[in-house]
């Protein structure tokens, strides 16, 4: 299927810039609507969904900044906005930019480097054709997708590692798209030693007390499709042997049963632990390692790849629309505020703010409050200064590693492995944010 071409606003006043920009633009595949005045293009602005605007400030009935701050105070959704200014008005494009727009050019300006913005800001809320669809649009995920294409036609196992809700498991979903094959997905921390045999292999009538008919386990409603295997790096040692036997041999044998039954799957395993340094003090087999670790594919966490984040936001804003039948968009401020946050809880930590926001506010439109509750020291004012939103950013990051070190009775180690960063990253944030333990008896 074809990616529909983005549509563009443009609003210029200017005959011979419009018409050349309006030109360049369609040139490149865009859908363009050419307004000459600031009103007419807020009335288009108001039914219609652009991917970005491009505005000159000065306009001949209202100025660009003033067309802004009214559409932001009436709550509308908008999309990125680029200024066009003269060298005379670069204050009121800082302002712009305070105010949430997305950047401005100074003329005279190459429109090649228009161009660019426009690409990059396009490419956040829709795939460009050719590009990476199913994981993001950041380099990182695009090379993954690229590396799944080669290894979908074998048979190799696969370790996909990176720390908690970076996305493991829709890696291991991407290896077959379509989902044409059977998927069978298993946390293998989250089931004792004895129920996770059961599980995993199955058990006949009988095999135990309240065993009253046999079931296939993972392994046999996986044939012919994928097992995925998630925090392997938590299953106990007697099943890993289990474990082994079976990947190597390629049968199994359910609980209270004798029968070997064969089962050809694809085997992905995923962890956030480092399993090498699990060998090395024994919480892990080393035969067991080498048997899965034939393709390693590390998924970087999501702070590392800040492209993906509008664009993730961009499909759980439409995921959760065609759940509630209301559709929101981002306040600018909200969207720079998602930006900057660190996300400790990765791509999991983001999908439920949105989902959270979504469900609590009753406004199309989300602000940062929405996101993160309110700043202390902006009373809720999305035209604070940037010095308030780094503050309230600031604030937010504070509390929450607060809560994880309370929660973790002050263990740094445990509580860095909770967070998914290292025992340093949080020692240096501790410093940063001038957060230390209580005293003894306090």
């Amino acid at each position: 299927m074809n990616t529909p071409p983005s549509r563009i606003c443009l609003i210029e006043d200017d005959e011979i810039m419009g018409e050349s920009l309006l030109e360049r633009l369609e040139m490149e595949g865009y859908v363009c609507d050419w307004f000459r005045t600031g009103r007419d293009a807020r009335l288009t602005l108001a039914n219609k969904r652009y991917r970005v605007a491009i505005s000159d400030i000065r306009l001949p009935d209202i100025s660009g900044q003033v067309l802004f701050e009214e559409m932001l105070n009436d709550g509308m959704a908008l999309p990125p906005f680029i200024f066009i200014t003269g060298f005379g008005a670069i204050d009121d494009a800082v302002r712009l930019l305070k105010l949430g727009a997305e950047d401005y050019l100074t003329k005279p300006f190459q429109v090649g480097t228009l161009l660019d913005k426009v690409r990059n800001l396009c490419r956040r809320g829709q795939t460009l054709p050719g590009e990476a669809s199913a994981l993001g649009i950041s380099s990182a995920m695009r090379e993954i997708e690229s590396m799944l294409a080669r290894v979908a036609t074998s048979s190799g196992t696969v370790l996909i590692t990176g720390e908690s809700g970076v996305g493991k498991e829709r890696v291991a979903r991407a290896l077959d798209p379509q989902g044409k094959r059977p998927f069978v997905a298993v946390n293998c921390g989250a089931l004792t030693e004895s129920l996770l045999e059961a599980e995993l292999f199955g058990y006949e009538k009988g095999a135990f007390t309240g065993a009253n008919r046999e079931k296939k386990g993972y392994f046999e409603q996986a044939h012919g499709g994928t097992l995925f295997l998630d925090e392997i790096g938590d299953m106990p040692l007697p099943m890993q042997v289990k474990v082994l036997r079976a990947i190597q041999e390629r049968t199994i044998v359910r609980v209270g049963g004798e029968k070997p039954i064969p089962v050809e799957i694809r085997l992905v395993c995923a962890t956030h632990q480092d399993l090498l340094k699990m060998v090395e003090r024994g919480k892990f087999r080393e035969d067991l390692y080498y048997r899965i670790h034939v393709i390693h594919i590390p998924v970087p966490p999501l702070r590392e790849r800040r492209e993906d984040i509008l664009w993730l936001t961009e499909r759980f804003l439409e995921e959760f629309a065609a759940e509630s039948g209301m559709q929101h968009s981002l306040h600018p401020a909200a969207t720079q505020a998602l930006v900057d946050f660190p996300w400790p809880g990765n791509v999991r930590e983001l999908r439920h703010c949105i989902e959270r926001a979504c469900i609590l506010s009753p406004n199309p439109v989300l602000k940062t409050r929405d996101l993160f509750g309110p700043a202390p020291s902006s009373g809720g004012n999305e035209e604070a200064s940037a010095g308030s939103l780094t503050h309230h950013l600031r604030t937010t990051e504070r509390h929450y590693i607060e809560q994880a070190l309370t929660a973790h009775q002050w263990r740094i180690k445990e509580t860095a492995a909770a967070i998914g960063i290292t025992r340093k990253n949080l020692w240096e944030k501790m410093k940063k944010l001038e957060i230390s333990a209580p005293e003894e008896g306090a």
